[in-house]
């Protein structure tokens, strides 16, 4: 099984997403994070399930929240570390510069 690692702006991404939800609707973050949380974990047991978009940066999407994760497969490590959770209505040259 590989190993994921969230890197840093990814997080805060998380966290800001998070926390717009929960302003509006309580409890509304708890499901972003438990979507995110399913995703995730789908893609620890298949990484390569998602296609390749940009060099080697794969793009999975959200199915309930309309957000995209952008995450790099290191097979050498058996790690894949997330980039970017962003709304899928942001300019993609904000994770470009990651």
């Amino acid at each position: 099984m590989y190993k994921v690692i969230i890197l840093p702006l990814a997080k805060k991404d998380i966290r800001k997403s998070f926390n717009w939800y929960e302003q509006q609707k309580k409890g509304l973050g708890v499901r972003f994070n438990t979507n995110l949380r399913n995703i995730i974990y789908f893609i620890q047991q298949n990484p390569t399930s998602f296609n390749i978009k940009f060099d080697d940066v794969r793009i999975a999407v959200m199915y309930v929240f309309p957000y995209l994760i952008l995450y790099r497969i290191d097979e050498r490590k058996k790690s894949i570390y997330i980039y970017a959770v962003f709304h899928t209505s942001q300019d993609s040259k904000i994770w470009e510069s990651r």
